[in-house]
């Protein structure tokens, strides 16, 4: 996709090719820090390592035993991590596509799997109410974390500041935890109904929650504090992200709406409406230019995030249950829904 600078206009034209040879959902889909792999999980117990250029596959990652939940790489590319209902996570060699490690200990479905952001350290999140922390290169568990709580979504804030974030689908709360001590540094109180989702700001000082409330709130990361409550939407908020600049913040919401939040006042930038059933999730490209939104009505919409013009619809999904995501370099979409493929959006 190439924005041109000096003027308010778009050059597209889309090819999209269509990833397929997974037997089931595929539940998630993540490029690789040079863009050159994209990584698939699905219900079919696999992960896959396509290349993005050709569209060929390179690998099937085959040893779970069942649903793969999500599958991240690590921030050099040579590994790759997979969360898994069989209770494990396991690490792959992106290269090779070799088995490395696998990391047992849940006692329960694993949903999500995030690297920190030195690679040395793996989190996961289990439906058995705990986060672990593993070390890759030896496969030790490092720490857990007891949540108490049913679809933890956690972020990963720098080992510097040595946090996690957690917020739960059971409780109108957040928790700040410190990763190397177990140790509770906030709870995060002032949702009245359910915490969906929480992000860190990409300068760690901020955290984001969204609720059922039809509230974003942003809190002081180290303080804990309340900063601010954006009220605007008229629907439960179920998604929210920051800008990479840090300046703006995108919530997704029921009410068939993306909001643009102005993150140091608050104040609401405007209002992005065209889809016509509910929002599920907004992401911005790495150069914050664009906001992509995927809906209940089977499409992603791609916004201009400095005027909130309406860029382009991509369509031709068969169902509402998409995951999207910007390549690192902003040049290729790659999405993933309930008809079992991948398909890259390449300008």
């Amino acid at each position: 996709m190439q924005i041109m600078s000096n003027q308010q206009d778009y050059m597209y034209n889309f090819e999209v090719t269509t990833l397929a040879g997974h037997k089931s959902w595929v539940r998630s889909v993540v490029f690789s820090p040079n863009r050159k792999t994209v990584a698939s999980a699905s219900e079919d117990k696999t992960v896959k390592l396509w290349d993005t250029a050709s569209g060929e596959l390179i690998h099937t990652l085959t040893g779970h035993t069942n649903q793969v939940w999500s599958a991240v790489f690590s921030p050099d590319g040579k590994t790759v991590a997979s969360a898994s209902d069989d209770r494990t996570v396991k690490l792959w060699d992106a290269t090779s596509g070799k088995l490395i490690n696998t990391l047992t200990g849940h006692t329960d479905s694993v949903l999500y799997v995030i690297f920190s952001l030195n690679g040395q350290i793996v989190a996961s999140n289990s439906r058995d109410y705990t986060i672990k922390l593993w070390d890759v290169n030896t496969g030790n568990l490092v720490n857990t974390f007891i949540y108490g709580y049913e679809n933890l979504v956690s972020d990963w804030i720098s080992l510097p500041l040595c946090k996690i974030v957690a917020s739960t689908a059971s409780g109108a709360t957040v928790k700040l935890w410190d990763v190397h001590t177990s140790e509770l540094i906030h709870t995060l109180t002032g949702h009245t109904d359910t915490v969906g989702s929480a992000v860190f700001s990409p300068d760690f000082k901020m955290v984001a929650s969204t609720s059922n409330d039809k509230t974003v709130k942003l809190w002081d990361a180290t303080s804990g504090k309340l900063i601010n409550t954006l009220t605007g939407h008229t629907g439960e908020v179920w998604d929210v992200i920051f800008s990479q600049d840090g300046k703006t913040v995108a919530s997704a919401s029921s009410d068939k709406t993306v909001k643009l939040w102005d993150a140091t006042s608050g104040r609401l930038i405007n209002t992005l409406t065209g889809h016509t059933e509910s929002v599920w999730s907004v992401i911005f490209s790495l150069d914050s230019r664009i906001v992509a939104s995927t809906s209940n009505d089977k499409t992603i919409k791609l916004w201009d995030a400095k005027s909130s013009e309406l860029i382009d619809t991509l369509t031709g999904l068969r169902y509402s249950n998409i995951n999207v995501i910007f390549s690192p370099d902003g040049k290729t979409i790659a999405s993933s829904c309930r008809d079992y493929t991948v398909r890259l959006w390449a300008n």
